[in-house]
């Protein structure tokens, strides 16, 4: 008799995503952005979610959300709030569009931050966290060729201006196989001195 995993406390999958959330004025303008794209080029993948910024995905079981929460709460308290700047348009051929994120150094920093706690966040060796290096915000994606090839014709000539301060990330939750996500945690920047060592946390 096979046993499924899932069904057993604890055992139970789900996927992360830890992300930066702009504040909800620039969010609606993102998200008008977004349904303008959708409706003129009928792709609806970018709208499952808000607009954000990811910085890292990954599958684990939801027995191990306790301690990469402890983790994450502790890169948060140490880091500092910082600004967001957002500009005109960018695409990952052929299947992407989106907002480029002008201010990397402070993104990359923070995800450099969290990519020192990678082992917590790998479940198996097929399930293997994807930090973001290149941030940006999505606006369509998994476009097929006439839809990339038109909207980037289109969107490379637009603008688009923006900014918010980062001064708290999401860790946002759903089952496997869930569409929509749910927050589990919020981790304030508040720019401490931090010194708790990695070790220290699960002594």
């Amino acid at each position: 008799m096979k046993i499924n995993i899932q069904s057993i406390p604890g055992c139970r999958i789900n996927e992360y995503m830890l992300i930066l959330n702009p504040h909800e004025e620039l969010r609606n303008k993102i998200a008008k952005v977004r349904t303008e794209f959708s409706e003129k080029y009928k792709n609806t993948a970018a709208l499952i979610s808000k607009p954000h910024i990811a910085l890292v995905r990954f599958t684990q079981l939801e027995m191990m959300e306790e301690r990469i929460i402890n983790r994450l709460n502790v890169i948060g308290m140490g880091f500092q709030p910082f600004k967001v700047s957002l500009k005109d348009y960018g695409s990952f051929p052929s299947h992407t569009l989106f907002i480029n994120v002008t201010t990397k150094v402070p993104v990359n920093n923070l995800v450099r931050e969290i990519r020192a706690d990678q082992r917590l966040m790998k479940l198996d060796n097929e399930h293997k966290p994807h930090f973001i290096d290149e941030p940006y915000v999505v606006i369509g994606r998994k476009l097929l060729p006439w839809q990339y090839e038109k909207g980037w014709l289109e969107y490379s000539h637009r603008q688009f201006t923006g900014s918010f301060i980062a001064d708290n990330m999401l860790l946002l939750k759903r089952r496997l196989g869930d569409r929509s996500w749910q927050i589990a945690k919020r981790f304030d920047f508040m720019n401490l001195p931090v010194t708790t060592k990695q070790g220290e946390l699960f002594v």
